[in-house]
């Protein structure tokens, strides 16, 4: 099993995952808030240069060279999108979740790094596949990638709907009816539904869902390790959308 390590920074717990022990990286506390991902650079490699963007739970995958030329969203300053990929030395990549899913991902031959932010709309436009398919572009071989998914709402307290079940579902099933989609994932060994007593509704575990994915790509489960800890039933350290319905946010970042 990969294991995951807590570390102080002036006294702020924050997680590190050993199948990234090759870079530095970090899964944020909400201890940090409200910490910019400048300031949480300068902490982890102070001569690497920060990266984010205006997440908008899609599946856009950027590089730092591709924001530099895309237009700027007016209220923020930043560019749209909830994925980046490194493409040299130094960059440093950061992604803000509250109970949507941070991915980390590193290669261990071209060192270079991704950092997606997965929600279930993210999820069912295959945000990881995504950046995958961008890296390997970049040389990557798939053999090579490790996955680190942290802390994010647990499939036995998410609640959704039948239709986001569904939609999230399609990007692992054949079908493309709401029903069989239900049905088939309902059948997987490891399924990432669970029953709900409320009618139209699902439990459902998204991380589980983004593994399915990158199991289908050909990657293996030994190149992928989830957090234990569920940030809606984790409240001492991480913010939960779900349980505050507050707009705070932790960040997760690693430096190529």
């Amino acid at each position: 099993m990969h294991t995951w390590h807590w570390h102080n920074w002036q006294g702020l717990p924050y997680l590190t995952c050993s199948l990234l022990k090759d870079w530095h990286h970090g899964f944020f506390t909400q201890q940090f808030w409200p910490r910019s991902p400048e300031d949480l650079t300068k902490f982890m490699h102070p001569e690497a240069s920060a990266y984010r963007l205006q997440q908008v739970h899609g599946n856009i995958v950027l590089t730092p060279q591709e924001i530099e030329s895309q237009t700027r969203t007016e209220d923020s300053g930043l560019v749209p999108g909830d994925g980046l990929i490194s493409q040299q030395p130094l960059q440093a990549l950061w992604v803000a979740s509250a109970d949507c899913t941070p991915v980390l991902i590193g290669d261990v031959k071209t060192r270079q790094v991704a950092a997606l932010h997965a929600g279930w709309r993210g999820t069912a436009a295959k945000i990881v596949p995504q950046a995958i398919a961008r890296l390997r572009n970049q040389g990557s071989q798939l053999d090579d990638l490790r996955i680190a998914m942290g802390p994010a709402i647990a499939g036995e307290v998410y609640q959704v709907s039948l239709e986001v079940a569904a939609e999230v579902g399609a990007s692992i099933t054949p079908h493309t009816e709401e029903q069989q989609i239900i049905d088939a994932l309902h059948e997987l060994p490891n399924s990432p539904l669970l029953a709900d007593p409320d009618p139209g509704k699902v439990r459902l575990d998204v991380r589980k869902v983004n593994v399915l994915q990158l199991e289908s790509l050909g990657i293996t489960a030994e190149q992928i390790a989830i957090a234990p800890y569920c940030t809606y039933q984790t409240p001492e350290y991480f913010f939960s959308y779900r349980r505050e319905q507050q707009k705070k946010i932790q960040w997760s970042g690693i430096v190529m």
